[in-house]
Order: structure tokens, then C-alpha cells, then sequence
């Protein structure tokens, strides 16, 4: 059982992944070294503004660093920290409980999907 101050504890990491494209993006850099235009394409239709402010953010909580290489063109790098690698076993986690239960979450999707699709 977890403790009753679990939510608590875990608030700061909560705020950083509830961003739209956040989960993704780290998602991404788990898996290396990244350039922007790298992210920007993986992440379609991320705006560049958006992919920006995220990248900022995860600099600031000490998740990911920024490497500027000079030079034409100039060209940026992102990768994780050894704090954001930690963030490792989370992502293991959810990819094994979605093979043991994302069937029925894939089925709801596949369901709700063509009715969303026409509300758009």
C-alpha cells in the first residue's frame, strides 16, 4: 500500500510530465542524443515554440541538457541528465503494463476514435 503522503511526494514530478508533449519528448531522449529538428520531426506536429518551452523547462528541473555546437549552420543537441535517465524505470513500467493490460485501452480508443474523429 502506498503512503497517504504519496501525492504529495510525488507533485513535482507530476507537474513536469503533465505538459502536453512532455511525456513524448522524454520518451525520445530516452532513447539518445537528439537534435532539435530531430525532436521536431518525431514530434509532428509540435510547434516549434511548444518543443522550445518544453526543452526549457526540462533544462531548468535539471532533466536535460542543452549542447551548443558552433559552426554553419549552428546546430544544438539535447540529452539526458543522469536524473532524467532515472526516469528510465518509469517508462519500462508503463510500456509493461501496456503489453499486460493496454488491450482493452486500444480496443476503447479504436472505439471512441471514429466518433471523435468526425466531432473534429
Amino acid at each position: 500500500m502506498m503512503d497517504q503522503s504519496c501525492p504529495g511526494v510525488v507533485e513535482p514530478i507530476l507537474e513536469i510530465l503533465d505538459g502536453k508533449w512532455t511525456l513524448l519528448l522524454l520518451f525520445e531522449l530516452i532513447n539518445g542524443t537528439r537534435r532539435f529538428g530531430e525532436l521536431r520531426r518525431k514530434l509532428q506536429p509540435i510547434s516549434p515554440k511548444t518543443l522550445t518551452d518544453r526543452l526549457r523547462l526540462l533544462e531548468e528541473k535539471g532533466l536535460v541538457t542543452r549542447t551548443l555546437y558552433p559552426g554553419v549552420p549552428l546546430h544544438v543537441e539535447y540529452e539526458l541528465t543522469e536524473s532524467g535517465k532515472a526516469l528510465q524505470p518509469i517508462f519500462a513500467a508503463m510500456w509493461t503494463w501496456t503489453q499486460d493490460h493496454g488491450t482493452l485501452l486500444r480496443e476503447n480508443r479504436n472505439e471512441s476514435g471514429e466518433g471523435a474523429e468526425k466531432a473534429l
